[in-house]
């Protein structure tokens, strides 16, 4: 069976190989490809899109810029029965209803599946810097959970390192306020992983606000997590224990390597400790599984 084509290049890989091309919005249309406006009543936002929230100043900008000017590029949607679904633009068709027009110029895609749709629009969301990390996050785990996908291979279809992957989806660990915190840009995506091992939901949320309210970098964030956290950890000495310390960390950092997750090792000075293995995913568990059989 031939390998599936990945999506990672973009919305310009649904275009058969060797067709002529124009670039529209960053988004290549084969020429002659035919434009039509469409009532913008008959078009609908794809239930599926990962992100959720949009700057209504932006839409504003953006309304009032269609008001003078129109909509420059075209959306892309697919045919639904009696009406028309969003592959990519809907910020621009929100902005068209903004503007109070009739019709929005589109293109319409044929042929695609559920899964080609899901994967497209978190392509172009992604290419366009559109989501936020954890719409990001949640994304992928749709993609996985929906579609039976592994990290890889959803590494591979939005041009992505697996690492990059596994790290996004660690966010969802975070409490459903610390969350919120970085959904609103109180917190950045290092602040927010820094807070990930504080499993006490409370705890974390003080922690996050603490962040906050005293303007911590990441670094000295990831000093108060260690601090609070330190009773969990093994006591150190001055002379062995920091030497077995060093060792630990750099097992730590080749067997991520291997694994493709995060891995943290903890120990006494009598040699006793402790190996963590993150998964996310069922999936994921069995990956690590097998390749540590490999390697055995």
């Amino acid at each position: 069976m031939a390998k599936r084509r990945g999506l990672g290049g973009g919305l310009e890989n649904l275009i058969p190989s060797g067709a002529s091309v124009a670039d529209v919005a960053g988004v290549k249309i084969p020429e002659g490809q035919m434009v039509q406006s469409i009532n913008i009543t008959q078009i609908e936002p794809n239930k599926a899109q990962a992100r959720k929230k949009f700057d209504e100043d932006k839409l504003n900008e953006l309304a009032e810029s269609i008001r003078q000017h129109g909509v420059i590029s075209p959306i892309l949607v697919v045919k639904k029965d009696d009406h028309y679904e969003i592959i990519a633009g809907e910020r621009r068709w929100r902005a068209a209803h903004k503007a109070e027009l009739r019709e929005i110029p589109a293109i319409v895609k044929e042929d695609l599946t559920k899964q080609e749709l899901d994967e497209i629009s978190l392509i172009e969301n992604i290419q366009r810097e559109n989501l936020n990390p954890i719409e990001e996050a949640q994304a992928y785990k749709q993609l996985i959970e929906d579609y039976h996908l592994k990290q890889d291979e959803v590494a591979d279809r939005v041009s992505k390192s697996r690492t990059a992957i596994t790290n996004s989806m660690r966010l969802l660990k975070l409490s459903p306020d610390v969350q919120q915190m970085l959904v609103d840009e109180m917190l950045t995506t290092g602040h927010a992983r820094a807070l990930i091992p504080i499993e006490d939901s409370a705890e974390q949320l003080r922690l996050a606000q603490q962040v906050f309210d005293e303007n911590l970098s990441v670094r000295d964030t990831e000093k108060l997590v260690k601090s609070i956290d330190k009773p969990k950890k093994p006591r150190k000495t001055k002379g062995k224990d920091h030497n077995l310390e060093t060792v630990y960390r750099g097992l730590e950092e080749q067997l991520t390597e291997v694994l493709g997750t995060r891995v943290a090792i903890t120990g006494d000075e009598n040699g006793a400790g402790k190996l963590e293995i993150d998964f996310y995913s069922g999936d994921d568990l069995e990956k690590i599984v097998n390749r540590l059989k490999q390697q055995g």
